[in-house]
């Protein structure tokens, strides 16, 4: 079956202005198969409807309708005012046959297309295993001497072991184990940490492995001074930026549908604080959802 789908222009339907003032009515189309190109690809939407690592994990599944009905809440917006970068739908990734690793690998492959062409890739899953084939694709793309840190705003570590197979609570391990084998050091700051979704020995193991984190408690707008500064030290020490955010991250009351839903945790302000903070340093080169 194939599993790469190039963009659905019908997802996109909204409000028409008939002057362009809605983002289906100034997304443009970028088909990865084909090899055309466009003159300034700017920002890629790649879509990865799979939930196959969420179900290995033994979560509750719907993660796979997560890139759809993103794109078509996003179709309706208004264009942001004075925004001339390009925005584009570069298609879709699906999992068949319950193949994760085949999965995760193409997307490896489409991510390092996106960035060949000058695009920046905006990620949509899909369960939270989209980090490994992410990450190995911008991995790919840089050089060897680059580093890239990881920076995720998570309520979980995603540290499991993979040794039974990859799954959606594998992907930073299974980066650290690789990054390892190649005796390169591994950077990842988790900003949301929550004590009560990650047992001990996931503790243990963000222990062994050098991981920076912010627990919940600390992560929130009024504590911005000092996250600033553990932001900053950790931007010092890499080239590049990964930034990846877990939707179950969020407090249950901004996003009930996820996985692990819990009322405790934290909000969107301190989110879009984050992002701005990290788009400030001009290292960040890609992002999932």
């Amino acid at each position: 079956m194939k599993n790469f789908h190039p963009p659905k222009p019908k997802l996109w339907q909204g409000r028409s202005s008939g002057t362009g003032q809605y983002l289906h009515e100034k997304v443009d189309f970028l088909n990865l198969e084909t090899g055309v190109t466009l003159p300034n690809p700017g920002f890629a939407i790649l879509g990865y409807a799979c939930e196959e690592g969420v179900r290995r994990n033994q979560g509750r599944i719907g993660a796979v309708e997560g890139p759809v009905s993103i794109i078509q809440e996003l179709a309706k917006l208004p264009h942001p005012r004075g925004m001339n970068t390009q925005l584009c739908d570069a298609g879709l990734i699906t999992c068949s046959n319950q193949n994760l690793e085949g999965t995760q690998e193409l997307l490896s492959g489409k991510v390092k297309q996106l960035l060949d062409l000058g695009s920046f890739p905006l990620l949509l899953g899909g369960g939270h295993d989209i980090a490994y084939g992410h990450y190995m694709g911008l991995r790919s793309y840089v050089d060897p001497e680059e580093s890239i840190g990881i920076i995720n705003l998570d309520a979980h570590f995603d540290l499991r072991s993979a040794a039974q197979g990859p799954n959606s609570g594998t992907p930073f391990y299974q980066i650290a184990m690789q990054l390892e084998e190649q005796n390169q050091p591994f950077h990842y700051f988790c900003l949301g940490i929550r004590e009560e979704a990650n047992s001990a020995e996931l503790f243990d193991a963000a222990g062994k492995l050098g991981v920076n984190y912010v627990m919940n408690s600390d992560f929130h707008i009024g504590n911005t001074i000092t996250l600033k500064k553990d932001l900053e030290e950790f931007l010092e020490q890499v080239d590049r930026i990964y930034l990846t955010i877990d939707l179950d991250g969020f407090s249950s009351a901004y996003s009930p549908g996820v996985s692990a839903a819990s009322p405790f945790g934290f909000s969107p302000d301190i989110a879009i604080w984050t992002l701005e903070e990290v788009i400030h340093s001009g290292k960040l080169m890609s992002l999932d959802l």
